[in-house]
């Protein structure tokens, strides 16, 4: 870019992997502080103009978006998008981009991480031992082989985790209506198909209006007695009220949860005191690897855009 002066773009959090950065030298980046509220990425946008906006923390509003005229195109420093309000992005004529597949190796192996320790139950031994306890005669884990394992998004994620599936021996269902063919081994089925059959279900979709709440006292009721619940894709998908009944009731053996409906994850919360539930602080896609994967995939999606308008323009 020549002279002297430099398009801003915006990066909603503190750093960008230094890979990302190069992908971005020809443009003044602007970090925001690690948790940046609307009202801060409003004023950063009122004085910078932006032509772009990493999303890393937080979520764009329309009201950020007309603090600066100037902006192209919002890229998210990964796959899940609902924290940018895409209609009001459409409206506007702002590209909205997701680094997609950049952190699928990431999520896939936490999913497997969640399936495992509560299949085990990792945690729950783990905090038995160290209270001087030897269950061996009355533990019993549940084996994965012959199981079938449930998927609700077949994307990226999706096909990796049903991948490690048929390397234990488990049959897969997925529900994806945007999938146009299954893997070899995967029966795409309709959801109460997937509930009604599933000793596994594992929930990788988007969260939009229409599945908000998904995962609620009806579908629950229509799973296995037993059956595994694990969530690291957006905390929205489930009634956490629901879900807690469930885990109370044992109609859950356990749930392996990443995302919450509020987050950060604000203590007291009543899933604290729930055994069977597994938490963690939705870290699924934070690896060094994806880091750098989200980061430079964003860029590289910031440069496509602003690159096709400049040649259209």
């Amino acid at each position: 870019m020549s002279g002297a002066h430099k398009d801003v773009v915006i990066v909603t959090g503190i750093d960008l992997a230094p890979a990302a950065v190069d992908i971005l030298r020809d443009y003044q980046l602007v970090y925001t502080s690690a948790k940046p509220t609307e009202d801060d990425l409003i004023k950063l946008a009122q004085q910078h103009q932006p032509v772009a906006i990493i999303v890393r923390y937080g979520g764009v509003s329309a009201r950020v978006m007309d603090a600066s005229p100037a902006l192209r195109v919002i890229s998210k420093h990964g796959t899940g998008i609902d924290t940018i309000d895409s209609q009001a992005a459409q409206q506007r004529g702002i590209a909205v981009k997701a680094a997609v597949g950049a952190n699928a190796p990431a999520v896939a192996e936490h999913t497997w991480a969640l399936i495992m320790a509560c299949a085990k139950n990792v945690v729950g031994l783990d905090r038995r031992m160290r209270e001087g306890h030897w269950d061996k005669s009355t533990h019993k884990s549940l084996e994965l082989q012959g199981r079938t394992l449930g998927l609700v998004g077949f994307g990226a994620i999706g096909r990796r985790v049903a991948a490690v599936a048929a390397a234990l021996g488990m049959p897969v269902l997925a529900y994806d209506p945007y999938a146009k063919e299954a893997a070899p081994g995967v029966q795409l089925v309709d959801l109460d198909t997937l509930y009604a059959r599933s000793d596994v279900v594992s929930l990788h979709c988007p969260l939009t209006a229409e599945n908000k709440h998904m995962i609620n006292a009806q579908s629950l009721a229509r799973m296995k007695d037993g059956t595994i619940l694990v969530n690291t894709a957006r905390g929205g998908l489930i009634d956490e009220a629901a879900l807690i009944a469930a885990l109370n009731s044992g109609k859950l053996r356990a749930a392996g949860l990443d995302s919450f409906e509020k987050e950060p994850f604000a203590a007291p919360h009543p899933l604290q005191d729930v055994g069977n539930a597994i938490l963690s602080p939705h870290i699924g896609g934070v690896t060094a690897d994806a880091y750098i994967a989200m980061g430079t995939g964003a860029a590289r999606n910031i440069l496509a855009v602003l690159n096709e308008q400049a040649i259209a323009g």
